[in-house]
C-alpha cells in the first residue's frame, strides 16, 4: 500500500510479517530480524550493508519485533532520500527486499557465527527487562492479566528458549514464516515504487475473548519507588467512547488520575492511563511509595466509580477530546506513524482515515462515555514494591 504525501523529502518503505503469537515460537521468531540484518547474498556482512546504505545518500535500515493484539509482527524499514533530490534513482526498496528474502547462508542455513552472536544479544535484551522497573511492572501486569492467552506472551520470549535455537531451526522457522505469515508492504513519501515480493499471504485477524481474572498480585523488587499497574477490561463496542473515557481518566495533566492521585493527594510521582484497543484493555500506571499503596488504590477506585456515576465536568470532557484530536492530527507528521496507523486499520478491517477517526471522536457525547463506563471493570491489580530483588516468574 502506497501512502502518497509531499510532507517529506524522504521515502520510507516497510514490510511487516504478521503471525499468531505463540509462546513456543515467540523467542525464535524474535531472533529472525536480527540475523537477517547481518548479511545478504549480495552484501554478506552488516558492514557491507551499511556501506551500501551510505552510498544511497545516507539511507537507513531498521528492523525488529512487535506485539499487536494477539499477533507477533516482524518489522523491516528502509528510509532514503526521495529520487527528486538525488542524481540517480536509488532503489532503496530493492535493498529492503534483499535483506528479507536473500540472506547469506552457510551450508544451506543461517551462518552459525551470526546466529550465536544474535542469540547472545537477544539473551541480554530479555535479561535487561528488569532494568526499567516501570516497563517491567507493566509487562508483568500484562502477563498476569493475560495468563495462558497470546497477549500474555513476552514479545522476545524467554532465555531458556534462546539456548535451544540452532542455525538449522532458525532457518526452517524463517522459511515457515515466509510461507504462512500475513505480509503487508507499505511505502510513504512522494516518489514511490511498488514493491513486488514473491508472495503476499493473508491470515484471518481476530480478537480472542478475554475472561476477567479478578487478580491482585504483589511482587518484591529492588526498587526505591513502587509501581502500581491496574488492568481494566473494556467492551468491544464503541471504541471512540472508550478512547474518550481513557483520556478523561488518565490521558494527561488535566485527567482525573493526575489531578486526584498526584496533584491533590500527592501520593504518586506519576499517574496516567493508556488504552490498548486491540485487546480491549486500559492500563492505569502510577509510581508510589510502598506505604501509599492502599490509599492510592482507594482514590483510583473512586475515580472509576465517579466515571460510572457520570461525575465528569465539562472541562474534563472538553480537554480530553482536544487531547485526542490533537494527537491524531500529529500522525501525518511522521512517516512511521502514518504507516503504523494504516497497518493497524488494515489488518483489523476498519479502514478508517485519520479524518474519519477524528470525526468519530468529535461525535462522542458525555452520555456515551458514562454509558460505556458501566461496562468497564478492574481485571488485574499488580504492585511491584521495594524490599528485595526481583524473583523471576517462569
Amino acid at each position: 500500500m502506497l501512502i502518497k504525501t509531499n510532507r517529506f523529502k524522504t521515502n520510507l518503505y516497510a514490510i511487516f510479517l504478521t503471525i499468531p503469537m505463540k509462546k513456543e515460537d515467540a523467542t525464535i521468531n524474535s531472533l529472525i530480524p536480527a540475523v537477517l540484518r547481518r548479511g545478504t547474498e549480495k552484501y554478506p556482512t552488516q558492514l557491507e550493508i551499511e556501506k551500501r546504505l551510505e552510498e544511497m545518500y545516507g539511507a537507513s535500515f531498521n528492523c525488529g519485533v512487535d506485539k499487536i493484539g494477539n499477533y507477533q509482527v516482524l518489522k523491516f524499514y528502509i528510509e532514503g532520500l526521495s529520487d527528486e533530490y538525488t542524481e540517480e534513482k536509488q532503489n532503496i526498496e530493492e535493498l529492503l527486499k534483499e535483506i528479507i528474502y536473500s540472506p547469506i547462508l552457510e551450508n544451506g542455513y543461517f551462518k552459525k557465527e551470526y546466529v550465536e552472536q544474535e542469540k547472545e544479544n537477544l539473551r541480554l535484551i530479555i535479561e535487561s527487562r528488569k532494568d526499567n522497573k516501570a516497563r517491567y511492572a507493566y509487562e508483568r501486569c500484562i502477563e498476569e492479566m493475560f495468563e495462558n492467552e497470546p497477549y500474555g506472551v513476552y514479545k522476545y520470549g524467554t532465555v531458556e528458549d534462546v539456548e535451544k535455537i540452532t542455525p538449522e531451526s532458525l532457518y526452517n522457522q524463517y522459511k515457515k514464516i515466509l510461507k504462512n505469515a500475513q505480509i503487508d508492504v507499505f511505502g510513504c513519501g512522494n516518489q514511490l515504487e511498488e514493491i513486488e515480493i514473491p508472495h503476499k499471504n493473508t491470515i484471518e485477524i481476530k480478537n480472542t475473548i478475554h475472561e476477567n481474572k479478578h487478580k491482585e498480585i504483589k511482587e518484591k523488587a529492588d526498587v526505591t519507588q513502587g509501581k502500581l499497574i491496574i488492568g481494566l477490561d473494556t467492551p468491544e463496542e464503541n471504541k471512540p467512547a472508550i478512547t474518550m473515557y481513557n483520556a478523561i481518566l488518565g490521558g494527561g495533566a488535566n485527567s482525573k488520575l493526575f489531578q486526584n492521585v498526584r496533584e491533590k493527594a500527592s501520593l504518586a510521582y506519576s499517574a496516567g492511563s493508556s488504552y490498548i484497543r486491540r485487546i480491549n484493555s486500559i492500563f492505569i500506571k502510577t509510581g508510589i511509595k510502598n506505604e501509599n499503596y492502599e490509599k492510592t488504590l482507594e482514590i483510583i477506585k473512586k475515580q472509576l466509580q465517579d466515571m460510572k456515576q457520570g461525575n465528569i465536568t465539562d472541562k474534563e470532557f472538553r480537554d480530553a477530546k482536544q487531547l485526542i484530536i490533537s494527537s491524531l492530527k500529529l500522525i501525518p507528521e511522521q512517516q512511521e506513524d502514518l504507516i503504523a496507523f494504516t497497518y493497524d486499520q488494515k489488518i483489523f478491517g476498519e479502514n478508517q482515515s485519520i479524518d474519519e477517526y477524528i470525526s468519530n471522536i468529535s461525535k462522542v457525547t458525555k452520555e456515551n462515555v458514562i454509558e460505556i463506563a458501566q461496562k468497564i471493570d478492574i481485571d488485574t491489580i499488580y504492585f511491584l514494591y521495594g524490599g528485595g530483588k526481583i524473583v523471576w516468574k517462569k
